[in-house]
């Protein structure tokens, strides 16, 4: 006989709510996901049915939102300038090789 939580090769998990709302995932979803105990998952109710995705460790970041960050003494550099500096550092680098 079938216990809870445990499937047959054909069938696919299934699981039930509690009457606290509390869904338990099948230990063989947890484990190829690597979701331990505690990990964050965000919920999406889509067409199909509920998405649960990891909660990333750190927030999306856009260049916009570092942009300027550091601040640097003095002027800027003009782009021949820079453009100066990355030939020496490729030059430099090439005669250590």
């Amino acid at each position: 006989m079938k216990r809870f939580g445990q499937v047959a090769s054909a069938e696919k998990p299934t699981t039930k709510v509690s009457t606290k709302g509390q869904v338990i995932l099948p230990s063989a979803i947890r484990q190829r996901r690597a979701w331990g105990a505690g990990t964050l998952l965000t919920v999406e109710e889509t067409a199909d049915g509920v998405l649960l995705k990891p909660v990333p460790a750190f927030p999306e970041t856009r260049p916009q939102d570092v942009f300027g960050v550091l601040p640097h003494p003095g002027k800027p550099k003009t782009l021949e300038e820079m453009n100066a500096g990355v030939l020496a550092e490729a030059r430099r680098r090439h005669a250590r090789d």
